[in-house]
């Protein structure tokens, strides 16, 4: 596969190209989004800062702003390979341009992606299965509550990656190093404590192929906001699509700690 730069990439989404994410532009971090109206920013803004696994926070545009160092020369309205609009919580469109939905007083919150990590697990020799797959990452919405803030509450999402039983312990300790794309995993093994009855079904994404020795491995996700937006009910969300998310000018290295 030929590899791209970030603003490459975010030319061929404006292009028209709708395509998940995960193994595009590797070594550079990749993030989720959520816009609001101004009005709502602040309990948002709250939300995160109290749900720092699912929702670490790595840059916002004011309102007006549709541009950042994370994505330089960049527009967030046309550089996400697809977009979801969000009216009082109801799902009422998808396409690969939000341009005619903005409004001048949207703040755009930009939010950790785990697909800044899968290559970091990949150089230590873990497979990704959905990457192997040609897939996207499978997502599930489950039974633990995030903890509300000001009008915002509602489910925690996790992202799941099978992992060979006999590197969990190397999964964990590499992800680990990476708090500011979620970190270590939220939960390993059996779905049903997270409220997952089937893993062959997940909310969002697609569901992958598991091998014999694969353990199931959940990682905190960046779709959580649109459970929570589904939950809360704003009058008005944008958002990416699960998987298609903003490749930004950051170095993934940037995001790791000793």
């Amino acid at each position: 596969m030929e590899r791209l730069t970030p603003s490459a990439e975010r030319a061929r989404f404006r292009a028209g190209l709708i395509t998940p994410t995960s193994g595009l532009a590797p070594g550079f971090a990749q993030a989720n989004l959520l816009a609001l109206p101004q009005e709502d920013a602040f309990d948002f803004l709250l939300f995160a800062q109290r749900n720092p696994k699912p929702c670490p926070l790595l840059g916002v545009l004011e309102a007006g702003e549709v541009s950042s160092p994370l994505l330089a020369g960049g527009d967030i309205r046309t550089d996400i390979p697809s977009y979801r609009l969000f009216r009082d919580g109801e799902l009422v469109d998808e396409a690969p341009v939000a341009t005619d939905w903005w409004r001048e007083d949207l703040v755009a919150f930009l939010i950790g992606c785990s697909f800044t990590f899968e290559g970091a697990l990949q150089d230590n020799g873990i497979r990704i299965a959905h990457i192997d797959q040609g897939r996207n990452v499978p997502m599930y919405r489950t039974n633990v509550d995030t903890v509300p803030a000001g009008r915002f509450s509602g489910p925690l999402v996790v992202s799941m990656r099978p992992i060979p039983a006999r590197q969990v312990a190397d999964a964990v300790r590499i992800t680990s190093r990476y708090p500011a794309v979620h970190g270590a995993p939220v939960h390993i093994g059996d779905p049903a404590a997270l409220g997952i009855t089937d893993l062959s079904r997940p909310d969002y994404g697609d569901a992958v192929d598991f091998m014999d020795d694969d353990v199931p491995v959940f990682w905190a996700c960046g779709v959580t906001p649109q459970a929570v937006v589904a939950a809360s009910r704003p009058s008005l969300a944008i958002s990416h699509s699960p998987g298609h998310m903003l490749i930004t000018d950051a170095r993934d290295l940037t995001y790791q700690v000793p």
